[in-house]
């Protein structure tokens, strides 16, 4: 392909890991890779991370900075016999230029079991340097002695900063971007360009450059690139949406809402009109996360184990696979029983300890690994649950001046009727009963 009429994405690729933003965490100073790209001393490895987040530009530049011979394939295009093929030519080179060969196997998840095999021994003698790509979890997809023999990094989804840097690079670039096209654009659509790309550079620059298409320049030659041509361009209507403004906190509220109202239709409404718009999905799945806690708690153990499932869903899958996940999550939660005593009792006891101070820990609960300690009384008395019926003893844990005190009420909806139960065992002193506030405040 011509260079000239490559897509802008392929144009602006980083040519020096100095470009390369987002990845500092692998490539920043002193990193393994960053320190085996200087030295030479090239070792394989599986990147595995979201589309567009540079596994590919990474890879050619380990070929680069390693001066050693290059084969690309997809595990989507080719198989075995490609492979053997691939491998031939990697033999007659090293037989003449003593270099293994950079192989960069993209979507390598997709071959099975045998054709991983097929790596192996060629890994394992140096023949090959094999760098793989992947979306998918590598401990699911990739068989062990492969990943035995090769370093699994993490890639990162590019944030919002990394993002607008790259924008503007391809804007200003005469030689690679759109430098000569003579572009400004504004500010909102450059956001808008971001935001719908959730990390993805690819698609981000893919979106600037079609956009890019629809200008005409004014009466100075140049041209501004405003939010109604981009969404014109993509063939998308961009919703309102303010991240920083009111419009989020709106929205974020309606859905909390929703959910705390057992209300899916509304709940799952909301979710994607946040989506949508461009709304950060870890921002909505932290909010999740919370919502298992403060409105669901004990009365559904599993919540929130599912919100925090759809959030590194988010993480190691990302758009658009991901999306489905936090719906899953948002119409569980909205679903569940409800139930808000941990968040009354997280209050509660916050109050207390504002109230009282830092009451003194019970003689008997003290650690006593000294004979100093034991001489003056601490431990003395404690009484080992283990030791009777049902691990259980009625014994005071609390500090004295709060013995009374009651802070975790559980419901009587889902989970914590068992808990409930559990806690007013005969001549357990949470039987007690007390009427209390449970309106959020």
């Amino acid at each position: 392909m011509d260079f000239k009429t490559a897509p802008l994405a392929t144009r602006m690729r980083p040519e020096r890991v100095e470009e390369i933003l987002g990845q500092d965490h692998i490539l920043g100073p002193s990193r393994a890779l960053r320190s085996s790209l200087e030295t030479g001393n090239l070792f394989s490895v599986i990147f595995w991370g979201p589309p567009g987040s540079g596994k590919t530009t990474i890879a050619r530049l380990i070929a680069q900075y390693g001066n050693c011979p290059f084969q690309s394939f997809s595990a989507v295009m080719s198989g075995v016999k490609e492979l053997r093929e691939v491998i031939d030519l990697a033999k007659r080179t090293y037989r003449y230029e003593l270099k293994p060969t950079i192989l960069f196997v993209d979507e390598i998840h997709r071959f099975n079991k045998a054709q991983q095999d097929a790596f192996l021994p060629h890994v394992e003698n140096g023949l090959i340097i094999l760098i793989g790509a992947t979306t998918q979890n590598p401990s699911f997809e990739i068989i062990p002695p492969l990943l035995s023999r090769t370093r699994v990094m993490t890639l990162k989804p590019l944030g919002f900063k990394d993002m607008a840097i790259i924008l503007h690079r391809a804007l200003k670039d005469k030689k690679r971007g759109l430098g000569d096209l003579n572009i400004e654009i504004e500010e909102d659509a450059l956001n808008y360009i971001i935001n719908i790309s959730h990390g993805d550079v690819r698609c981000a620059l893919n979106n600037l450059e079609s956009a890019s298409y629809f200008l005409n320049p004014d009466k100075n030659n140049k041209k501004v690139l405003n939010l109604a041509t981009v969404a014109r361009a993509l063939n998308k209507k961009p919703l309102i949406y303010d991240k920083n403004g009111e419009e989020h906190y709106n929205l974020i509220s309606a859905l909390h809402k929703s959910m705390r109202g057992s209300d899916p239709q509304a709940s799952i409404y909301w979710l994607y009109r946040m989506l949508e718009a461009g709304e950060d999905p870890l921002f909505i799945g932290r909010r999740l996360i919370r919502f298992a806690s403060e409105d669901v708690g004990l009365a559904d153990p599993n919540a929130l184990e599912i919100a925090l499932t759809a959030y590194q869903a988010w993480e190691r899958v990302g758009p658009p696979e991901a999306e489905l996940s936090l719906a899953h999550a948002v119409v569980y939660l909205a679903t569940v029983p409800k139930s808000n005593s941990l968040y009354v009792a997280e209050k509660s006891v916050k109050k207390e300890i504002e109230k009282s101070g830092p009451q003194p820990v019970p003689l008997h609960l003290r650690n006593a690994p000294t004979k100093l300690m034991k001489d003056i009384g601490y431990s003395k008395g404690y009484i080992y649950p283990h030791d009777y019926p049902e691990s259980q003893i009625k014994q005071e844990y609390l500090p004295e001046k709060i013995r009374k005190k009651i802070f975790y009420h559980p419901g009587d909806r889902g989970f914590e009727k068992d808990i409930k139960r559990r806690m007013a065992q005969p001549g357990d002193k949470h039987s007690e009963t007390s009427n209390h506030n449970r309106k959020k405040t």
